[in-house]
């Protein structure tokens, strides 16, 4: 009979093998995409979104040398990156929905926050990291990223285009917030190619005025060969990587 930690040991080889196989293969489709874009593939990074999969699976990629990784629920990054707190140089990205009351939680372990999209929102994590940057919490910065709306759901966030510049110089004047780019998520049943098209013209009309915000964060498992195609520079990719949620988002 196998024991426990022999069961437990046979399984965490299954799912490394697993991950590192879908790593390989994810990183092969993101440097074709790149060729055929022609652009250099060390000019776009794979973000794992990690979120719904445990701590275990992040210290996995972890040894298979990832550092990057997104969530969308603070409650639950926040668990993660306390107990992964002993890895040194992981990159902790926020790329879901914030709420104002969960900015300074945030503040102490992200890295990035992609889903900035009001000057409420840019106001908050402002406060909050100068209040764990004021206890020690915190070196720098926070890095954030607009969320551009590309439909008219509110549910999925992102500030109107026609609203960006106005947010894009708001956050630009906050001491504690570092405006590094853009981010978006096309709409659903639509063309990525188009949307990915409309985010690149703006993208380039936001350098304009802020030449340092050159990330822009677009694509995931199913459109990230179409952004890539037009400009994006960090993929977030969950279902490709890590395979089907073992929990629900409830």
């Amino acid at each position: 009979m196998i024991g426990e930690f022999g069961r437990a040991t046979a399984e965490s080889g299954t799912r490394t093998d697993a991950l590192a196989t879908a790593l390989t293969g994810l990183c092969e489709r993101i440097d074709a995409a790149c060729r055929a874009a022609g652009r250099d593939p060390a000019q776009v990074r794979l973000l794992p979104v990690t979120k719904f999969f445990p701590a275990s699976d992040v210290a996995i990629l972890y040894r298979l040398g990832r550092r990057e990784f997104g969530e969308s629920r603070e409650q639950e990054a926040t668990a993660k990156a306390a107990e992964l707190a002993d890895l040194p140089g992981v990159e902790w990205h926020m790329i879901g929905r914030l709420q104002r009351n969960k900015a300074k939680a945030v503040a102490r372990w992200a890295h990035t926050v992609h889903s900035l999209d009001s000057a409420r929102l840019a106001t908050a994590l402002d406060a909050g990291v100068r209040a764990v940057r004021d206890a020690g919490e915190r070196q720098g910065p926070l890095r954030v990223l607009l969320q551009v709306a590309l439909d008219d759901d509110p549910t999925r966030g992102g500030v109107a285009p026609a609203d960006l510049p106005e947010l894009a110089d708001q956050v630009a004047s906050l001491e504690n917030l570092q405006l590094a780019g853009l981010m978006a998520i096309p709409p659903q049943r639509c063309d990525p190619d188009a949307e990915f098209a409309r985010l690149a013209d703006l993208h380039v009309r936001f350098l304009t005025q802020h030449p340092a915000g050159t990330e822009l964060s677009a694509g995931m498992s199913g459109d990230l060969e179409a952004a890539i195609r037009h400009g994006s520079t960090c993929v977030r990719v969950g279902t490709a990587l890590m395979g089907a949620r073992p929990i629900t988002s409830g």
